[in-house]
């Protein structure tokens, strides 16, 4: 195996793949990449046996086709410290990789490919392809809201529901929800319920380079596979029920507040200061067209601060936990937000004033 490259064309996909080696590796070829030539195409693979991405780059002629694994991290680290534009060249030979650039020359160790794993293919049950930029969004307007490492590991993920035509995507850690929609329909008959895992999400995510590029998704039984003309990212599923999203979200809340989404983002953030740093806690007192939101802490501090909103009817209470409630400001966008509140013990119900793609759910807090 043989080939040369420019630095910067083996570096991009050399990242992507290098993300999701992880340095421990119970099995040691899992802290390699599968490196293969076939043609003028050289494909990286990287694995933890959950997640794995095949990053594809084209060669110039006279490659010399072949496979081999090598320390992931080890070649992406020599590569960075090589200067910008150079050349490359590559030759495995005699159970050793020869890395080459004017100078420099390194020799590293590897281990053979055919005891590299790889992710089982499985069929495929539903497909469809969307731009890169509208999963994206999806992701980041509900990723923040899985959990991290609880017992309850199906929470740990993010459900992805396709129900005619339309795909949601739902994340919840227990104590809050959010739910975003596609709008455009995928097209795709039959109705389906998979969680990725919380590390597969993550990985797509940083994928999503190109908005207007698409990437075409399988979702088969126990696996799901997206595909680009860059790279093929594929992440098993978790086993489990998620919960049913539906009963979460509030049914008929009474007090609709309408107010700036800066100036109630930037209030919570000030009243923050002084909460229970374990706890997070603020208080909400909500009277016609005024929220005054509360925080205080054990050394008897206190901030407060008055923000002006649309609201008329009854006067409430209510406290929440102030992260949850920055959270989802920071990913609404608009300027206008919608409360929908009921009583001191029911969620509250937050999304976009107009017409949006998403909601959030946020649980009360006894303070």
């Amino acid at each position: 195996m043989k080939f040369t490259i420019s630095r910067d064309a083996l570096i991009k996909p050399l990242n992507l793949v290098a993300g999701v080696v992880e340095r421990r590796q119970t099995l040691p070829i899992l802290a390699n990449v599968l490196m293969v030539l076939d043609g003028d195409r050289l494909s990286l693979t990287g694995t933890d046996l959950e997640v794995e991405l095949v990053g594809r780059v084209l060669l110039p002629p006279g490659a010399e086709p072949g496979e081999v694994t090598v320390p992931a991290r080890k070649l992406l680290d020599i590569c960075k410290s090589l200067p910008e534009g150079c050349e490359i060249s590559f030759t495995a030979q005699d159970g050793k990789v020869t890395v080459k650039s004017g100078r420099s020359r390194f020799t590293l160790s590897t281990l053979p490919a055919r005891e590299f794993p790889n992710v089982e293919d499985s069929m495929g049950t539903h497909q469809f392809t969307v731009k890169q930029g509208q999963l994206k969004r999806l992701i980041d307007r509900t990723g923040f809201a899985m959990a991290q490492q609880d017992v309850r590991y199906y929470l740990n993920g993010m459900l992805w529901e396709l129900k005619g035509q339309q795909l949601k995507v739902v994340a919840t850690d227990g104590h809050r929800l959010a739910l975003c929609t596609l709008p455009e329909k995928v097209g795709v008959n039959g109705d389906v319920q998979v969680i990725l895992p919380r590390k597969g999400v993550l990985e797509m995510a940083r994928l999503l380079l190109d908005e207007d590029g698409d990437i075409a998704i399988v979702i088969g039984s126990n696996h799901i596979r997206a595909t680009t003309d860059e790279f093929t990212f594929t992440s098993k599923l978790v086993d489990g029920k998620f919960p049913d999203y539906q009963r979460v979200l509030p049914r008929n809340p009474n007090k609709i507040v309408l107010g700036s989404r800066l100036e109630l983002r930037q209030a919570f953030t000030r009243t923050a200061i002084l909460s229970n740093e374990k706890y997070r806690g603020v208080r909400l007192k909500l009277t016609d067209n005024s929220l005054d939101i509360v925080a205080n802490n054990p050394e008897q501090e206190e901030a407060e601060e008055a923000v002006p909103v649309d609201y008329q009817g009854d006067s409430l209470e209510i406290g929440f936990n102030v992260s949850y409630l920055l959270d989802v400001l920071a990913v609404l966008s608009g300027e206008q937000i919608k409360l929908s509140l009921s009583d001191p013990n029911s969620s509250a119900l937050l999304e976009e004033s107009e017409e949006g793609d998403s909601v959030y759910v946020v649980m009360p807090m006894r303070l």
